[in-house]
């Protein structure tokens, strides 16, 4: 029966044994990156606007910044959770070099990511002046630390996704995973890419400088020369009236 096939681990001639510690690891890893990790990285990159928003009269809608920082801080706790039971795991026997090296390196990239929150700078302009009362910021000037931390934040990121889906395929394989894991993960994550696609289609892609500031040519991150490629309204069919960044 379909059943029993679902339920009947990917590789026959091995048993589907997992622990406590074990398996417990998986689900905090599939929770943390598996899911958090890609819907704050989608919130991120497609609702700095959100549907509904009249933008550019209504600025700086912080909803997905809030879901980007709350997802990201319970990824890492839910890892250091995962980190935990594998090294207590009596099935931790060191041989899943694969699974552990893209494991470690996810790790890494994730807590790199959290501490790059160290190197944002300050933001700046009109509703987060500086001490001395100027408009002054990093954010708002986009000054070359801005500029660093959002190609680095970004490419780490996508990296990071990336390296995660290569150790959820080594982990499933090396835990003899049942079928239907490998379908609900697949499934999953073709629809992630599916509503990424329709997404980056629909130009809900948009620059995180004109959400919070409006595409207004006196905001100095504005008349940079690198600004050049046109784009629709957010959420609209309207024609082309502003200038992005890819994020």
């Amino acid at each position: 029966m379909i059943w029993d096939w679902l339920l009947s681990p990917a590789d026959p001639a091995r048993a589907h044994d997992v622990g406590v510690a074990l398996s417990w690891h998986a689900r905090t890893m599939v929770l943390g990156w598996g899911v958090l990790a890609p819907s704050a990285v989608i919130a991120a990159r497609y609702f700095k606007v959100l549907p509904g928003q009249k933008w550019p009269k209504e600025l700086d809608n912080k909803t997905w910044w809030r879901w980007h920082w709350i997802s990201q801080s319970l990824v890492l706790v839910l890892s250091a959770i995962g980190l935990g039971l594998i090294l207590v795991s009596e099935q931790n026997t060191g041989a899943a070099i694969l699974h552990r090296t893209f494991g470690y390196s996810v790790l890494v990239l994730g807590l790199f990511q959290a501490l790059s929150g160290l190197l944002r700078g300050s933001k700046g302009g009109p509703t987060s002046r500086a001490a001395d009362g100027s408009l002054r910021g990093d954010h708002y000037d986009m000054t070359l630390r801005r500029q660093l931390f959002e190609t680095y934040h970004k490419l780490l990121g996508y990296i990071a996704l990336i390296l995660m889906i290569g150790a959820f395929v080594s982990g499933l394989w090396q835990a003899n995973a049942p079928k239907w894991m490998w379908i609900f993960l697949s499934s999953w994550w073709l629809g992630l890419l599916f509503v990424a696609f329709v997404l980056e289609k629909r130009g809900w892609a948009f620059d995180t400088y004109q959400a919070i500031w409006g595409p207004d040519p006196s905001h100095p991150g504005n008349r940079m020369t690198r600004l050049k490629d046109k784009v629709q309204a957010p959420h609209s069919s309207i024609g082309p009236y502003s200038k992005k960044r890819d994020m």
